[in-house]
């Protein structure tokens, strides 16, 4: 992709690449929170497309993350 070139090998165009790029920079200037939030953040997101509410609730326990927030499970959860 930083190439200009898609997954597929088509061209991507100038314009979503500028943007992209943009964005990119921006989010490299950001400050972090630290590793394990990232993780956890990825995790639900990532996990919740794929893995049952309780399942992954249980998982992060677990692996001693804080459970699911009710906010994250109405937005992942509450149109299923």
């Amino acid at each position: 992709m930083a190439k200009g070139i898609d997954l597929d090998g088509s061209p991507i165009p100038k314009a979503k690449l500028d943007l992209y790029n943009q964005v990119m920079g921006l989010e490299a200037q950001r400050q972090r929170s630290g590793v394990s939030n990232t993780m956890r953040s990825r995790i639900v997101r990532i996990g919740a497309k794929h893995i049952p509410q309780a399942e992954l609730n249980q998982m992060l326990l677990d692996a001693d993350f804080t459970p699911l927030k009710d906010k994250e499970i109405a937005f992942y959860y509450g149109g299923k």
